[in-house]
């Protein structure tokens, strides 16, 4: 496929696009509802992909009432995030070769994420990605995270590059609205979530994989419609 405008940038989500750890949030969080004696819904876990913290709490308080002991199940999510952790944060297949593609054709990459600054920061170090960005934005740096287009803008501002030559690489569907509504070229690489037609009509394209990514921008390299001047 041809994108639409040259590329001249990229920018990442972070959990279920480069770590593989969405998994483990769901996990960790319907272990903990279990452990206060709650039932809830694979629909109900699921559109908390890619919400920021505070505001994906405050979903779940509202979706379960005043007498859920939030308290309790936060430490029991945590406890168990944690040790499912502790091992290490694992990476998506293909995420080297495909940072190692960006590099080698020059194109700037940055992480824009509905983490905090502290776990992202965290998550990173961890995963062996840091120095592998040029910039990360995260939750703490918006006033809007995702669905908003705010993460991403900010991103290119930081990167210096036009909305509309940043290619976005994302699992989640709040991310694919916020870079469609960035004017950016959003790729979705699905993770626990099938695309919907609704996010389908948004992407520039749906993608298998991170390998599949690295094809598409390879093949974007050698039809010149790579850009970095």
């Amino acid at each position: 496929m041809i994108l639409p405008f040259p590329l001249r940038a990229v920018i990442f989500d972070m959990d279920g696009t480069l770590h593989d750890t969405e998994r483990v949030y769901d996990a960790a969080q319907r272990h903990a509802a279990s452990s206060v004696g709650y039932t809830v819904s694979d629909a109900f876990w699921h559109s908390l992909i890619g919400i920021p913290g505070q505001e994906s709490d405050a979903m779940l308080r509202a979706h379960l009432g005043d007498g859920f002991p939030f308290a309790d199940f936060d430490r029991a999510y945590i406890d168990h995030r944690d040790t499912l952790l502790a091992e290490g944060v694992l990476l998506k297949p293909g995420v080297h070769d495909l940072l190692n593609c960006l590099d080698a054709h020059d194109i700037p990459k940055a992480l824009a994420t509905s983490a905090s600054r502290r776990t992202a920061e965290r998550h990173l170090t961890r995963s062996g990605l840091r120095s592998r960005f040029d910039k990360v934005v995260t939750r703490d740096d918006v006033e809007r995270g995702k669905p908003y287009p705010d993460p991403f803008l900010l991103a290119a501002r930081l990167l210096d590059m036009p909305p509309a030559n940043c290619m976005v690489i994302e699992d989640a569907f709040t991310g694919i609205r916020g870079a469609h509504a960035a004017g950016m070229m959003p790729v979705l690489v699905p993770d626990l979530l099938r695309p919907t037609e609704e996010i389908r009509a948004l992407c520039t394209a749906v993608l298998n994989d991170l390998h599949e990514v690295h094809a598409l921008i390879a093949g974007q390299a050698s039809s010149r419609q790579v850009d970095v001047a």
